[in-house]
């Protein structure tokens, strides 16, 4: 057995007498513990707010979208879109009309956002699956229905299927001059609410889906579309298929993937969580200050047994890597029981849903949380780092001690 190891065993969990300087050390130790055991948990937390807003935005959201780069639209034949569908990997796309409107409802209005799509997009996404209230479809025979978010419909009090209310909506006519009756200057198109859809705020309160020749027809775009929405034959080619789409459009066009879509929300998540875990790894150094401490009182403790060893051959090698294995031990000994705490009580909130989000609104019960291997190296990491940095200290004075003073 390595002596170094054998030796700092001893100093830790000797059982003959509990000095001040072992309580310092099991504090630390249990200081260690906590920090780790909440640096884990509150990172399992971002990480399940993060997979939460790409489920939710993946509902809504293509795997890829491609817009223009100047002007909200862009014109398109059955050529253009021939060259996007033989694209290798491209399995469908789906032409999309989006722009803001005016929506009446018997006696009251809203500005929404109105999004035509071609009959293919529910092959899409998974909105289908955040129907609340009505039906889906869009089409039913020759009858066309709008799919609306539940804010729109609480604001205007909309009954779906209800034939004697239809939705009105109305859009400024192109280059038309302003008349003694405003309502000459707009389109206006009624249309059936068939369904209600709830994804997430940002949507419900403004968002209504209508067939695509509703929207050509209400918002005068003819041949131009505001967005193409593709979807992969495989999550793995996502971006392979992005890039060869770039490539073959030009730079006039752009391609985003769905986290590209909500760069600026996922990056401000990944930054708080960032600064989370700097935040708790000063905490863990500062519960760390203790292991300082305690080695530095066990170098004075030890002076003798010090000067013992190195009379008998010990190296100062040997010397420093004895107290640098105590403050390892101290450490990680602690560290591995919060890691170990930190994860059982992730996996009770992801099995069992303990601590809920409070509120009947919200989109999930509980607080969600996902646990990830990176967090758990990197934290450990984090304490080998803190460790070496508090034990290099008192390591290097114990094996400066001399042998002749202390004998």
């Amino acid at each position: 057995m390595n002596v170094a190891l054998f030796i700092a065993k001893r100093y830790f969990f000797t059982k003959k007498k509990r000095n001040i300087i072992n309580i310092i050390s099991i504090i630390a130790m249990i200081g260690v513990g906590v920090g780790t055991m909440a640096l884990i948990v509150v990172l399992s937390v971002f990480n399940g707010l993060e997979d939460l807003i790409r489920s939710l935005y993946g509902k809504f959201d293509p795997e890829i979208k491609i817009t223009s780069v100047e002007g909200k639209s862009f014109e398109t034949d059955a050529a253009f879109l021939e060259r996007i569908k033989k694209t290798p990997g491209v399995v469908l796309l789906t032409e999309v009309i989006e722009d803001n409107a005016l929506l009446r409802y018997n006696d009251r209005q809203m500005v929404v956002k109105i999004k035509g799509v071609s009959d293919n997009y529910y092959k899409q996404n998974q909105i289908d699956s955040a129907i609340v209230d009505g039906d889906r479809r869009l089409k039913r025979g020759e009858q066309q229905y709008a799919l609306i978010g539940r804010g729109v419909q609480y604001q205007l009090s909309i009954r779906p299927e209800n034939p004697f209310s239809p939705l009105q909506f109305m859009y400024p006519k192109a280059g038309k001059k302003v008349t003694l009756n405003p309502e000459n200057a707009f389109r206006q198109l009624g249309i059936q609410a068939g369904g209600v859809f709830a994804i997430e705020r940002q949507y419900d309160d403004q968002y209504v889906f209508v067939p695509l020749e509703f929207a050509q027809e209400l918002l005068g775009y003819e041949n131009k579309r505001t967005s193409i929405e593709v979807k992969a034959n495989s999550p793995d080619n996502i971006d392979q298929i992005k890039n060869a789409l770039q490539e073959k459009l030009g730079s006039g066009f752009q391609v985003q993937n769905s986290e590209e879509q909500h760069v600026s929300l996922l990056r401000a998540v990944k930054v708080e969580k960032l600064f989370v875990f700097v935040t708790f790894t000063f905490v863990l150094l500062i519960a760390s200050i203790n292991i300082f401490f305690s080695l530095s009182m066990l170098v004075l403790d030890k002076q003798k047994d010090i000067a013992i060893l190195a009379s008998m051959g010990a190296d100062p090698g040997t010397i420093r890597k004895i107290f640098l294995l105590e403050g390892a031990i101290v450490a990680f000994t602690g560290a591995v029981v919060g890691l170990v705490i930190g994860g059982g009580i992730c996996w009770a909130q992801q099995t069992f849903g303990i601590v809920s989000m409070g509120m009947t609104t919200s989109v999930v019960e509980a607080y969600p949380v996902l646990m990830r291997v990176e967090d758990f190296l990197f934290t450990a990491a984090a304490i080998v780092i803190i460790t070496l940095l508090v034990s290099i200290r008192p390591a290097r004075k114990a094996a400066s001690l001399s042998i002749r003073e202390n004998l």
